[in-house]
């Protein structure tokens, strides 16, 4: 046997805020324009709904609050001082309502958008720079929100919905993400100009076996690019300091600290001197990532395209 149960019955005493919210939400605009004209079938016209689907909606709406909004004259209603009250907030959160939703049409405007995009400590001095520069020669109004971080930092951001892209390294696999390889950056042994292999242009690795070094902190990816070539050259380094930064490790270098492994700088630093690895080889993939299955805006679309554009020119001087 069916019950008909009304909405004051089945909302139970102990719903709580967040169920009489997804409750009353529906009906805020109704209420709002019915408010406006005190009179139901003017609200219904404007709002485009039967006048009958527009009067139950705001018995409906009594009902659920437990309260008298309107004193009715036929057709024609007036707020009670209750009313009056809900009103105001009903109307403050249909502005917000409003505001949010151009906010989100702004920010997937083809021509103006916004694109929220994540990049690594050494990617910002010149590569991100000239990516955005290149890029908005042809999207000139496009808007960027720029997050600076390490590697994994980025991908809980991505996953957060922070972010719509990042560039980081080493290129990701996991299965919630897609991820494309860009390009590849040469490490080099970064020494103090009076160290004993300052003289040199290229070193193995294993040369640098006994010396001490600066690196990232663990959770960086070059830092587990660091651990893993040292492994591969049969070697655990000694640590003397961990870091956030590279130019910071290379200041450190100069002063005498230790030795690193960094990709290069964007501008020569006095006190050191850059190695070539020969062996093994010492290189980082950059790549770009984003969640799987995730739409894209207009203008995130095409950055990615952009970015995509540029495998193995990424680093290059850009156009």
């Amino acid at each position: 046997m069916a019950h008909n149960h009304s909405s004051r019955e089945w909302l139970s005493p102990n719903s709580n805020e967040e169920d009489m919210g997804l409750l009353l939400a529906p009906r805020l605009a109704y209420f709002a324009a019915v408010a406006r004209h005190e009179h139901v079938t003017r609200a219904a016209q404007e709002i485009g709904v039967p006048q009958s689907t527009l009067s139950r909606a705001m018995v409906r709406l009594e009902q659920d609050l437990g309260v008298a909004l309107f004193a009715r004259k036929g057709r024609t209603v007036s707020l009670t001082p209750a009313g009056r009250t809900f009103l105001a907030s009903a109307e403050r959160a249909l502005a917000e309502v409003e505001r949010s939703a151009d906010a989100v049409r702004a920010d997937a405007d083809p021509s103006a958008g916004r694109v929220a995009f994540g990049f690594l400590h050494t990617m910002g001095s010149e590569t991100v720079p000239g990516l955005i520069r290149a890029f908005r020669v042809d999207h000139p109004k496009v808007r960027f929100t720029l997050v600076q971080n390490y590697g994994e930092a980025m991908i809980e951001r991505l996953r957060a919905g922070d972010l719509d892209l990042c560039l980081t390294s080493p290129v990701p696999d996991a299965p919630d993400l897609v991820a494309r390889r860009l390009d590849e950056q040469r490490l080099r042994l970064v020494v103090p100009d009076d160290h004993r292999l300052a003289a040199r242009k290229r070193v193995r690795l294993a040369e640098a076996a006994d010396e001490t070094f600066v690196t990232l902190e663990p959770g960086y990816g070059l830092r587990r690019i660091t651990d893993a070539l040292c492994a591969e050259a049969g070697f655990t380094p000694r640590v003397a300091f961990e870091g956030e930064e590279a130019e910071t490790l290379r200041g450190l270098v100069a002063a005498g600290l230790g030795v690193a492994l960094l990709p290069p700088p964007a501008v020569a630093r006095p006190g050191v001197v850059e190695l070539t690895v020969t062996s093994p080889r010492a290189a980082r993939e950059i790549g770009v990532a984003w969640l799987d299955g995730h739409p894209d805006t207009p203008p995130v679309a095409a950055f990615k395209r952009f970015l995509l554009s540029r495998r193995g020119r990424l680093l290059s001087e850009p156009e």
